[in-house]
């Protein structure tokens, strides 16, 4: 069996699928994947012995800038990148039995499979990315935000969004394969029986009447790499510290600062992740750290909490570990679902990031790292399952036979 996988954004978009490819390939299955043309998703790749298929602009010169592109650019790149994926995935699709996409942005994936009748699977990394009345859609950087108080009119509203951005250019490309027009791209995108590769316990699926979602469980590979001698000699050099990290993210103006300042009024060291923003918080004294790429599955297992941007891959990760966490959301995707997640399990809590101080970012980390906090911590990161990708896997196999 052959399979194209297909996304395109930060390392939290592209590692779930490579943990899909890995199984597949343990499966039997030859697996080849769009990603960002990015040196270290393409190196990623082919560590996994999956065929990179570059799609698209470098994802860190998008996300360099301390703020977002603006409204205008952003919609520039959304169609761009429609335009770039036409061109890209007939080739890439030659001789495969099944795409799977994830992510909105993977709006051609579906008409190049149909044209050349290839099965095609939607999946999503949260619950907040799928149509419900159980909750809002997500944040849509440089698109306007309704105005609408439920759910059901904010989904309206947000398909229709969608067709203003992409609707031309998909129906005009559509006519190219010979294929009819879509009247909803959205829908027509995540189709009615999207996957879910997020852990039913820490994001679950609430019944909605016209979708059939199959949860599978989160996409993830065990990371045991030691951490490097200088992060251990750290750690061992007093209590465990706290994390601190954005990821792919640039936190808002002064927020990382405000962090630090927060956790040693606490009486507590710092773990600072540099991350994609290359963050600089660090001063003379020795209870503060930084780190660059290491093994965070190894790490939370070792910090007091962890705090970060609310990243699914990021969440789940301290979840599994058993730490305790304090949520910074920026306004964008699933991180603020994510956040509401967090406070609403009571493993920690959850912060308006534009309203962030050091004061409240006080009051939450006393939450966090309070027992009661960790106790629920620790019970949760037992019940969570590591065995998303697998089920996946084996699911795709069994849709060929």
């Amino acid at each position: 069996m052959r399979v194209l996988l297909s996304t395109y954004g930060t390392r939290g978009d592209v590692e779930p699928l490579v943990a899909l490819a890995v199984r597949l390939r343990a499966l039997g299955a030859a697996v080849r994947m769009c990603a960002p043309p990015d040196e270290e998703f393409a190196e990623r790749l082919a560590a996994a012995g999956v065929q990179p298929v570059p799609v698209g602009l470098p994802v860190r010169e998008l996300m360099r800038g301390k703020t977002l592109p603006s409204a205008t650019e952003l919609a520039r790149y959304r169609n761009e990148l429609v335009e770039t994926q036409f061109d890209a995935f007939p080739a890439a699709l030659d001789g495969c039995d099944v795409v799977v996409a994830a992510g909105l942005g993977q709006v051609a994936a579906r008409s190049v499979a149909e044209a050349a009748d290839v099965s095609y699977v939607y999946a999503s990394y949260a619950a907040v990315h799928l149509p419900s009345p159980h909750h809002a859609p997500p944040p849509r950087p440089g698109w306007p935000e309704p105005e609408a108080a439920d759910n059901p009119t904010l989904w309206e509203s947000d398909a229709r969004q969608v067709d203003a951005q992409f609707g031309e250019a998909l129906n005009t490309r559509r006519a190219g394969l010979g294929l009819p027009p879509v009247s909803n791209v959205r829908d027509h995108i995540l189709t009615d029986r999207p996957w879910l590769a997020a852990d039913p316990v820490l994001g679950p699926w609430q019944e909605t009447p016209g979708l059939d979602v199959v949860q599978t469980g989160a996409w993830t590979l065990a990371d045991e790499r030691p951490l490097p001698p200088d992060v251990a000699e750290f750690l061992d050099a007093g209590s465990p510290p706290v994390y601190v990290g954005f990821g792919s993210m640039s936190p808002a103006e002064g927020v990382g600062g405000m962090a630090v300042e927060a956790i040693r009024a606490q009486g507590r060291r710092v773990l600072v992740s540099r991350g994609w923003a290359d963050l600089d918080l660090l001063d003379d004294g020795d209870d503060c750290f930084a780190v660059g790429e290491v093994s965070h599955q190894n790490l939370f297992r070792k910090v007091a909490a962890v705090v970060h941007h609310g990243g699914a891959g990021t969440t789940l990760t301290a979840a599994r570990a058993g730490a305790p966490q304090v949520v910074i959301p920026l306004q964008l995707s699933d991180n603020p679902y994510w956040a509401r997640r967090v406070a609403a399990l009571g493993l920690g809590a959850s912060l308006d990031a534009p309203a962030t101080t050091v004061g409240s970012l006080g009051i939450a980390l006393t939450t966090a790292l309070s027992p009661e906090t960790r106790a629920r911590a620790k019970s949760l990161g037992s019940r969570l399952r590591t065995d998303g990708a697998e089920v996946a896997a084996r699911r795709l196999l069994e849709r060929r036979r």
